[in-house]
């Protein structure tokens, strides 16, 4: 009777073990963990054109990618980078695992092209980001003055995000919602 008492007790602290380790497991392959702040678009100087920026900050421990943005405010929305002065449009940006992508004046930014209205200051520009392995984050931006400089501001104003509901990002990787 002993034996069995000892054998179920070791039994079950192995289960515990594995139980244990299986949670552990699943932390150590890693999923990212996106945020986003400091969203805003510059006024546009043209009915057109416009740009947009804010930063994705990743505390998980794996990569992400962020492979399309939509909104009904433009026919497209391209991701752009500057390097040498130079602009290119880029097909996707990867967010680090533990790590951020700034999407800031001088660097990377969105580019809204074929603007459906012209935004004015104070208004709010909705955009989708489109993540690989996250899915879709819904992303206010707010119109602040055409010269606006965020490292400049007191950090009030900022922009929010959420996640999507519903839709995933496969089902519109390169959509535009109108």
């Amino acid at each position: 009777m002993r034996r069995r008492l000892i054998g179920a007790a070791l039994a079950l602290v192995a289960a515990a073990s594995l139980a244990g380790c299986s949670d552990g497991g699943a932390e150590a392959s890693g999923a990212p963990e996106l945020s986003v702040d400091g969203a805003f678009m510059p006024q546009p100087v043209n009915a057109d054109l416009a740009a947009g920026f804010f930063k994705v900050t990743n505390k998980g421990s794996a990569a992400d990618q962020l492979t399309s943005v939509t909104s009904p405010s433009a026919e497209r929305v391209t991701l752009h980078t500057t390097k040498d002065g130079t602009m290119r449009e880029q097909d996707a940006f990867e967010v680090p695992a533990d790590g951020t992508l700034d999407f800031s004046r001088g660097g990377n930014h969105l580019m809204f092209e074929e603007l459906t209205g012209r935004p004015a200051v104070g208004d709010t520009v909705e955009v989708t980001l489109h993540f690989s392995g996250s899915g879709e984050i819904e992303v206010s931006l707010p119109v602040k003055e055409a010269t606006y400089n965020p490292a400049k501001a007191s950090g009030t104003g900022h922009g929010t995000a959420q996640p999507a509901q519903g839709r995933t990002a496969q089902e519109h990787h390169g959509t535009v919602r109108s």
